[in-house]
């Protein structure tokens, strides 16, 4: 079975690109299932659903979403199994830009929006840099140059990646990203597999659910921004 994770900022476009790559799939014979991650709610469910694509929801809640993600990776990988999925696609959305949800040796897919911003490619982390594959979405809405700066402002944060411009609502380009997710190599287990990069760190009073704030109520790891140097 092969796994491949699809990370983004939300409303990217992410569940649409998914859908139209399973379409591709499907029209081979494969049979693909979705776990989505995410915070509080969740109705891309659905939206798989419409499609008659297996799918199932986890929420973090007060967690955090790539803690959440390391924690249930495998059981997902073990109901994909179950299933006799073929592919196990799962959605996670970067919502504070920070997150790292990739694995070593696992088809990493970052999705992105050229109404985002020009300045957006440097704001977000390891799950746009660290991706084999950055989706930009979007592009019908903006002009060819403000495709073309996009393109190149992320070509700067990932210069290894694949960069591929797709519709989410016509499926324009969604082949060519089928092609490449066939080509993921298997997975068996996800045992002893190692995270692209580190998560975001934090270990202090506030994570326990401290809710005053003050100096003596900082326990743990902080960090302070240097308010007294020179202007």
């Amino acid at each position: 079975m092969r796994l491949v994770t699809v990370a983004g900022p939300p409303s990217s476009g992410k569940t649409s690109i998914i859908i139209r790559t399973i379409e591709e799939l499907r029209q081979k014979g494969l049979n693909v299932g979705v776990v989505k991650f995410d915070c509080l709610s969740a109705q891309d469910e659905e939206l798989y659903s419409s499609s008659n694509i297996p799918v199932r929801t986890g929420l973090s809640g007060g967690l955090c979403p790539d803690h959440f993600f390391v924690s249930n990776i495998e059981e997902a990988l073990g109901w994909a199994k179950e299933r006799n999925f073929d592919y196990l696609i799962t959605e996670s959305a970067g919502l504070c830009n920070r997150c790292s949800p990739h694995i070593r040796d696992v088809l990493a897919i970052c999705v992105i929006d050229n109404l985002s911003g020009v300045n957006t490619p440097r704001k977000i982390g390891p799950m746009l840099k660290l991706a084999d594959i950055v989706v930009i979405t979007k592009g019908d809405i903006v002009s060819q140059a403000e495709r073309e700066v996009f393109a190149y402002r992320v070509r700067q944060v990932n210069p290894g990646g694949t960069i591929i411009h797709i519709n989410g609502v016509t499926g324009q380009g969604g082949f060519y990203l089928a092609k490449l997710v066939e080509k993921s190599g298997s997975v068996e287990t996800l045992q002893g597999a190692i995270l692209r990069f580190t998560m975001p760190g934090a270990l202090c009073s506030y994570c326990l659910g401290e809710r005053k704030i003050g100096d003596d109520r900082q326990i743990g790891v902080s960090k302070l921004v240097n308010f007294r140097g020179d202007d």
